[in-house]
């Protein structure tokens, strides 16, 4: 089918966008929503020009709405029904074990007659990261819920090291409730990478979270 990836910017997506890519999908664009105003992302903080960096690695053209979380069903419903009239067929969607969530997203993409798709649905927290590292994606931690994980996690590399350290911690270990949120910079499917310069951190709305002030869209293999 040819569809549209609901795109964080973080490992879930990108997972469930790689192995819907691996079933035959054609991958459209990445849809973001935005906070109403400002350049920050509504989920993980990432700013627009992080996202259209990734688009850019990826080579998968984005796609931006804004919204409150009052108006948010609403303005993605909209961006869905104009997916419809343009021939998409249905969208990718990174959700594990969320039952809410995904009757949420089954509904909202059959009102226009789209198919929803969750390629890691009922995976294993533990197990999906095990995959990402192995596939070769490198993400890296953007923001954490402060009481949970403190900001010395900002900045941190998802690998094997992450992987043993994060079950030491009494949370779920993709982060799926909401401890943290992560940013991909490279995968399997990036036709580029993106090479993080200079951050800060900040607190805002009980989060940590890493933001990034200078970054490069590399060529692979680039070195310095």
């Amino acid at each position: 089918m040819k569809v549209f990836c609901s795109w964080s910017g973080g490992k879930e997506s990108s997972l469930a966008c790689y192995r819907a890519m691996l079933e035959g999908h054609e991958v459209d664009c990445l849809l973001t929503m935005l906070a109403t105003t400002g350049r920050h992302s509504r989920s993980h903080r990432l700013t627009k020009e992080v996202l259209m960096a990734q688009a850019e690695a990826t080579g998968i053209p984005a796609f931006f709405k804004r919204a409150s979380w009052n108006t948010y069903e609403k303005e993605f419903s909209n961006a869905l029904a104009s997916f419809k009239g343009e021939g998409l067929e249905g969208g990718i969607f990174g959700d594990l074990y969320t039952d809410e969530h995904r009757r949420w997203v089954e509904g909202v993409c059959k009102k226009p007659g789209l198919t929803a798709l969750l390629p890691l649905w009922g995976r294993e927290s533990k197990d999906l990261l095990l995959e990402l590292v192995g596939e070769g994606f490198q993400a890296v931690v953007v923001a954490v819920r402060a009481g949970l994980l403190d900001s010395s996690w900002l900045g941190r590399k998802i690998d094997y090291g992450f992987i043993r350290d994060i079950e030491k911690m009494g949370v779920d270990v993709c982060g799926e409730k909401g401890e943290y949120h992560t940013l991909v910079v490279d995968g399997p499917f990036f036709k580029k990478r993106i090479e993080i310069k200079d951050t800060k951190v900040i607190r805002r709305d009980g989060m940590h979270f890493l933001e990034i002030l200078e970054f490069e869209v590399e060529e692979k293999g680039a070195t310095h």
